[in-house]
């Protein structure tokens, strides 16, 4: 595998033990519909929450220009498809993880997409 696919798979797994910590219930990790991804599907407080990762060598000066139209296009028709298929009758929450450097330090940003836009 290639270097940086190997640091993005250790920045997931960062990711999700951060969630545990704070008392997120994980579901599923690398969930596919069809070519789109979601990176990981947890609860909270009654909250399905859907979480796009980002691991960076270096902290990004702008964040929500890491999840263009596109890439939040393809969440929300992954997230519905889940949704579907689960039958899941929760309110949704999108949030962004940044897991920055080899040091994986983590910063959480809650409903960095929202669903109506």
């Amino acid at each position: 595998m290639a270097e940086h696919h190997d640091f993005g798979q250790l920045g997931e797994t960062k990711a999700v033990e951060y969630l545990i910590k704070q008392g997120y219930q994980i579901l599923e990790r690398n969930w596919r519909a069809g070519h789109r991804e979601l990176d990981i599907i947890c609860t909270k407080d009654q909250l399905l929450v859907v979480v796009e990762v980002k691991t960076r060598e270096l902290p990004e000066e702008r964040p929500e220009e890491l999840l263009d139209f596109r890439k939040r296009r393809n969440i929300r028709v992954a997230a519905e498809a889940y949704i579907r298929l689960r039958q899941v009758k929760m309110e949704v929450r999108f949030d962004l993880i940044l897991v920055i450097g080899r040091g994986m330090q983590i910063r959480h940003i809650p409903d960095a997409i929202q669903i109506f836009e």
